[in-house]
């Protein structure tokens, strides 16, 4: 995990998820019947809405203050049944089991070799409940984007604040098409209302992007069945027009 994860205003501000999702983590959660476990659960963007919805939620994350900010969310919105831990999805062990594990906003594609993704998921396997769920989504890799993006500066987007402000996010990215990773530099630029610049902060992250074919096959390794896809949150088909992929598993 990088240093990128120690600025959880910023990644609050910036990180809004895919169109949809916390709709459909929140329904997942309500149908599964049971408690839940968040893994890579950040500030809390869907663990705290699942709990607020009266579902007994786990939150796991590497980052401490990640985790700090998620805590200070739920206070703020008085939520209970929130259980916020510091750990490692591929090495936690919690002696409990979930009627849901899910996986939001892509943080599978934090593990950057096989080795640990099978790690991640041996776990998981060993803490669904018979008849539990897993649920997850990852982009789909693109080879055109891949190759248009490579090595450029992108502007992801631009985000108001209240101060009459905003916070401009910049990616660098470089594709490494052999080990499949995408090691993104990334800038934050705070300016004031006026536009001038009064903070820069700089950070690194990497992801192993993942193909679909592939994740079906490492799910399959480890006892884990696809039963449902989707290409978007408003569960379209996954077709070869997809720019998602979500999956929904249970065990074998």
């Amino acid at each position: 995990m990088s240093n990128m994860y120690q600025w959880a205003d910023y990644y609050d501000l910036t990180q809004r998820g895919v169109a949809g999702d916390v709709d459909f983590y929140l329904e997942e959660a309500k149908q599964a019947g049971g408690n839940v476990l968040d893994l890579a659960c950040g500030t809390g963007r869907i663990a705290i809405p699942v709990a607020l919805a009266g579902i007994e939620v786990t939150g796991i994350d590497l980052s401490q203050e990640m985790l700090a900010r998620a805590q200070e969310k739920a206070k703020e919105q008085g939520v209970t049944g929130l259980t916020l831990l510091q750990g490692d999805m591929r090495s936690f062990d919690l002696g409990e089991t979930f009627s849901l594990i899910m996986i939001p906003f892509r943080s599978f594609l934090h593990l950057l070799h096989i080795q640990e993704q099978m790690k991640a998921l041996a776990c998981i396997r060993k803490h669904l409940k018979p008849g539990g769920k897993l649920v997850m989504n990852v982009f789909v890799p693109k080879i055109n984007h891949m190759y248009e993006e490579n090595e450029k500066m992108s502007l992801r987007g631009t985000y108001p604040l209240p101060s009459g402000g905003e916070v401009l996010m910049w990616d660098y990215t470089r594709y490494d098409h052999f080990q499949q990773l995408c090691e993104v530099t990334r800038m934050y630029e705070r300016t004031d209302a006026r536009g001038a610049v009064v903070e820069r902060v700089n950070g690194r992250f990497a992801l192993r992007y993942i193909y679909p074919t592939e994740l079906h096959h490492l799910l399959r390794l480890n006892g884990l069945k696809v039963i449902k896809r989707y290409g978007n949150f408003a569960k379209a088909p996954f077709d070869a027009s997809s720019t998602e992929l979500i999956v929904v598993c249970e065990a074998l």
